[in-house]
């Protein structure tokens, strides 16, 4: 367990209540990372869902053509990933691999998950961000394509 006001502070958690956070805290665990190490990689089975409490975390895909991987974003702090572990089948859209040491907090997506059953507007609450989180990926995605086909 983590101290609810470390996620407090973060605007993805806004608009929960203090009761939410604490369950949150109840299942996170803070985790510290060398520069390098992959987290997970694409096609991956997912437990946890990760908040960037300090440094950078790369976004990944294997070019399968030339074996090569590729960085899709770069996110820091207050950003999260991994958001694959929350939705079914619970297989990781993208790697991650961290770029400089980083700190973590991971929350463990299987007690998050019987949370969400037993508190519906909790999981409502929690899936509407994750939801809001994939669009906006999928729109800075979009941007990038955009902007290297136009180049």
């Amino acid at each position: 367990m983590v101290s609810p006001e470390i996620i407090r502070r973060y605007p993805f958690f806004s608009g929960l209540n203090m009761d939410q956070i604490v369950s949150l805290a109840k299942v996170a665990d803070e985790v510290s990372v060398p520069g390098g190490h992959y987290l997970h990689l694409e096609g991956d089975d997912l437990n946890s869902f990760y908040l960037i409490l300090e440094g950078e975390v790369n976004v990944i895909t294997t070019l399968p053509q030339k074996d090569k991987e590729v960085v899709i974003s770069t996110l820091g702090a207050g950003d999260v990933f991994g958001w694959s572990a929350l939705v079914p089948p619970h297989s990781a859209t993208a790697g991650a691999k961290t770029a400089i040491p980083t700190r973590l907090l991971a929350f463990d997506c299987q007690a998050l998950l019987k949370m969400f059953d037993e508190d519906c507007h909790f999981g409502y609450t929690m899936m509407l961000k994750v939801a809001q989180l994939i669009r906006e990926r999928l729109n800075d995605l979009r941007i990038e394509t955009i902007a290297y086909i136009a180049g």
